[in-house]
């Protein structure tokens, strides 16, 4: 029977010497949903298990002549293409321990023995069916969550080459503005225009850090030695504090390797938003390290802010869910925090938040070493 294209078939590879044995398999398994490929060798086994890609399960007769199923499962495992492979040895050989266990040091998951009770034989392949759909969903999810990265890459790198243009233009305008005489000899207005010029001059380096980051894949991107405290006193340099605001970075913050401009995204965003929803006439912001352990820095980001709301926390790393900050009229995009939290799991650690309208919002996240 030829392989289906059908992403709901079931296939089942067949393997024994005896065609009256492949028959009454077949009987015994056929049901809508599935397909079989016969093989009455250990060799046409191995040639129909590298020509069919999407086969669910190989039932394996394990006295074959010439090349016995031992064998069989042995080049199965042996080869990339096919060691993925689900095999149930079906045999009529002692049950005794000895070679039970040799079956499953070739790669066997399963046993059967002759005469076959048709019950359990059906049963057994059922689990296997539903074990083998339940992996093509999950390959399928990836492939999609690859697929969304993509996208979002590309509509940074979009944003960021557009900003990149009038952004390098307030630079480039506000560093001649420094040099006219009106301005020169306004010291308030030479200050003012000098932060104008550094914010918009780190603004634009960021802007083409993410323009690299964004032509590369997360394989070709460089790693490379970061000193943490250093990293966040760069970014605070760009933003624009409130009057008021005590700040306080942990100098013992790692310099450690890994991705520069990844770690930079996560902390720009969380400080930004820690900036912009405070509405305390004090504002205060913390940043740290919180713990450590053989994998994973945990860093932290603390505000006096007036809190996220139980209802809203349950929302805000989610793709396009908005809230609206009451006290500061800011609202948000729906986009920061779902993109710092795929940069959070990229890295494999997490992140959480705890809040409350006493003592404002701190955001852990952990960060592998």
């Amino acid at each position: 029977m030829n392989q289906l294209a059908n992403n709901d078939n079931f296939l089942i590879l067949l393997v024994d010497d005896r065609p009256e044995n492949l028959i009454a398999l077949e009987e015994i398994l056929s049901q809508p949903g599935r397909s079989f490929i016969k093989a009455s060798s250990g060799n046409e086994a191995l040639k129909l298990a590298l020509k069919h890609e999407n086969i669910g399960l190989v039932m394996l007769d394990v006295q074959m002549p010439e090349m016995d199923g031992f064998e069989v499962a042995r080049m199965l495992q042996l080869n990339k293409k096919t060691q993925h492979l689900s095999i149930i040895f079906v045999t009529a050989i002692s049950k005794e321990e000895q070679f039970v266990l040799k079956g499953f040091e070739e790669g066997a998951v399963d046993y059967l023995q002759k005469p076959l009770d048709i019950n359990i034989t059906r049963a057994k392949v059922k689990v296997f069916e539903r074990l083998y759909f339940a992996q093509q969903r999950l390959k399928q999810s990836v492939l999609e969550t690859e697929l969304v990265n993509k996208q979002l890459e590309r509509f940074v790198f979009i944003v960021s080459h557009d900003l990149k243009s009038p952004v390098a233009t307030i630079a480039m305008l506000a560093d001649m503005m420094q040099k006219e005489d009106i301005v020169k000899n306004e010291p308030e207005l030479l200050e003012n225009t000098s932060i104008i010029y550094n914010s918009a001059s780190r603004l634009t380096g960021m802007i083409e850090s993410i323009l690299d980051y964004s032509k590369k894949s997360l394989n070709e991107h460089v790693v490379e030695e970061v000193n943490a405290y250093e990293l966040v006193n760069e970014i605070v340099k760009m933003l624009s504090l409130k009057p008021n605001t005590q700040l306080h970075i942990d100098e013992n913050l790692p310099t450690f390797q890994t991705r520069k401009i990844k770690l930079q995204q996560v902390f720009q965003n969380l400080l930004s938003n820690a900036i912009k929803y405070n509405n305390n006439p004090n504002p205060a912001l913390n940043i740290g390290l919180h713990s450590s352990n053989a994998e994973f820095y945990t860093f932290y980001v603390k505000d006096n802010g007036q809190g996220i709301s139980r209802q809203d926390q349950n929302r805000i790393f989610k793709l396009f869910e908005t809230t609206e900050n009451k006290s500061t009229g800011e609202s948000s995009t729906g986009v920061g925090l779902n993109l710092l939290k795929m940069l959070v799991e990229e890295q494999g650690g997490k992140i959480k938040l705890e809040s409350n309208p006493e003592t404002g919002s701190t955001f852990y996240f952990e960060w592998r070493k």
